[in-house]
């Protein structure tokens, strides 16, 4: 049976683009990057370490997407070397609401530390280190 290695992107449908790449940019540290793929369009991604996250402009979506594209339906997690109380001040710095946290989960390879947020979109974002 064929297999799969990993995760190369993800798209997230978000209200404003704009608005989008700024919070991720200066909240979570990601690099906003407009690229035109071979159709000629411009589109827009956030980069970190070496994934990426497409944006979709909701009612604009490139084609093909998701069947029921919404803003505000996703719950991601992002790890991080950081430590959770330095992400809290820095959060605070940006006057960002923790929902909930520092809590143990389960990641995909073991025990985490986590903290939550939301994106504008109201986006669950999940901040987590390795217990």
């Amino acid at each position: 049976m064929p297999n799969l290695s990993s995760l190369d992107h993800l798209v997230l449908t978000v209200t404003d683009i704009a608005t989008t790449v700024s919070f991720y940019e200066d909240v979570l540290g990601m690099v906003g990057e407009e690229f035109t793929p071979d159709d000629g369009t411009s589109r827009w991604a956030l980069r970190f370490g070496n994934q990426k996250i497409n944006l979709h402009q909701i009612g604009s979506e490139f084609s093909p997407h998701a069947r029921a594209a919404s803003a505000g339906s996703a719950d991601l997690c992002f790890l991080s070397e950081t430590s959770l109380a330095d992400w809290q001040s820095h959060l605070a710095g940006h006057t960002v609401t923790i929902e909930q946290g520092p809590v143990v989960r389960t990641g995909a390879t073991g025990r985490l530390s986590s903290i939550y947020i939301r994106d504008p979109d109201g986006n669950l974002i999940e901040i987590s280190n390795r217990a």
